[in-house]
């Protein structure tokens, strides 16, 4: 019995269809918290496996290494509770840096990979990626990628949190005052095995853990601000207002914990001000009004290149539409008057043309800006918060939550 051999276009057409497959997985596979020398190390040590982050068991022995092991080293001084006296318990910084920011940070990880592959992984079911764009996409991924495992970008990321080790003892050498991390005397000052440990662990593996985290998110934002340069498959007429990109709107989201870990450290810093100094709440509404505004800017910098097409589907849209409404009316005005009110010799077709009325005003409304209100809330909130607890330490509560309340409905 013989076989028939397929058709050399049928042969093509499966392997053609297969290459496609192939690079929408890997655009939709895109795995933003693994890879890298930090993460190699994790892996080998086995603090994580290749299907599994084990973000919560890892984030509980960072803070342990970080926060719990000079509170040991500490003691018992550790357990003072005078502010005065500089306790371990009492230091803002301590709980900040080697506790909330380094758990959050690790927690983030998650969150963040899982935020960024379900938003790449729409682009792709959608498909809002034309077909003929998805070997630049591909490349746009190969080089995210690359960019991700970076071994510089690590090496740098560590460099400078060693930077700040050293430049942490050299604040302790000249501070006038005894704590925790340090004892003043007539004779120089003497640093404790807590805060030696703080110098060598702690502070690096917070600063290590922010930088690299900052990179990866600019990392992420540079993969998507490619894939808007794309040829995108967008309708004007979408019900989500944004050319079916309204899903990318929420991406901020998955940066809360990593937010709240950055806010809570530099919270902490005006808290310590605030125990010192009287600050004002003209200046504590700037300082909360600029950090937001900073915070905001890292998620612009991706979703705003995406204006830019939305803008351009929009123009032509109304253009295209605004042409199909003015032939269907004119036919409508002739079925009704039997002429058009304002017309010339030239006889007009008479086209069976379908009411462009709703698209047209759908696509009037078509936002150009992925950026919207609610979906930056919760970030904004992570942002915000530390501050305001900061800030009702010393300053009037309700003061600080009218604050808080008006940059949060901005």
């Amino acid at each position: 019995m013989s076989v028939e051999a397929p058709a050399d276009g049928a042969t093509g057409n499966d392997a053609g269809a297969t290459a496609l497959a192939a690079r929408q997985a890997k655009i939709a596979e895109f795995l933003a918290s693994r890879g890298g020398p930090f993460y190699e190390l994790q892996s080998r040590l086995r603090l994580l496996h290749e299907n599994a982050l084990q973000s919560g068991k890892r984030a509980i022995l960072f803070v342990a290494l970080a926060w719990g092991v000079p509170l040991l080293l500490g003691l018992p001084r550790s357990f003072s509770l005078d502010h005065g006296q500089g306790g371990y318990l009492t230091d803002p910084g301590v709980w900040a840096k080697f506790f909330i920011a380094v758990a959050a940070f690790v927690l983030a990880e998650q969150q963040v990979e899982r935020g960024l592959r379900i938003k790449l992984a729409q682009l792709v079911r959608a498909p809002l990626i034309a077909p003929t764009s998805l070997p630049r996409a591909a490349d746009a991924i190969a080089s995210a990628l690359r960019q991700r495992d970076s071994r510089t970008a690590e090496v740098v990321c560590l460099s400078l949190a060693l930077a700040a080790a050293l430049f942490s003892y050299g604040n302790l050498h000249t501070t006038q005052a005894s704590s925790w991390a340090v004892l003043h005397g007539p004779d120089g000052n003497t640093i404790t095995a807590a805060g030696w440990w703080t110098i060598c662990v702690s502070l690096p593996l917070f600063v290590f853990l922010l930088l690299r985290g900052i990179w990866r998110h600019f990392v992420g934002a540079q993969l998507l601000r490619k894939i808007a340069k794309l040829e995108l498959r967008l309708v004007a007429a979408h019900p989500d207002g944004k050319g079916g990109l309204g899903f990318l709107a929420q991406y901020p989201n998955a940066y809360m914990f990593f937010v709240f870990g950055m806010s809570s450290a530099i919270a902490a810093a005006v808290a310590k001000h605030l125990l010192q100094e009287s600050l004002s709440m003209t200046t504590f509404s700037m300082i909360m009004g600029g950090w937001l505004a900073i915070v905001l800017a890292l998620f612009a910098y991706p979703l705003s290149a995406f204006s830019q097409p939305l803008a351009r589907l929009k123009e032509t849209g109304l253009l295209m539409l605004g042409t199909q409404a003015t032939r269907f009316h004119r036919a409508a005005e002739r079925k009704v008057l039997g002429r058009n009110v304002l017309t010339d010799a030239t006889p007009e077709p008479e086209e069976d043309i379908a009411d462009p009325t709703k698209l047209f005003e759908t696509t009037r409304k078509l936002s150009s800006m992925l950026v919207s209100r609610t979906a930056v809330v919760p970030v904004a909130a992570a942002a915000l918060i530390p501050f305001a607890v900061a800030g009702a330490t010393k300053l009037p509560f309700k003061e600080v939550f009218s604050v808080l309340k008006k940059l949060l409905l901005l």
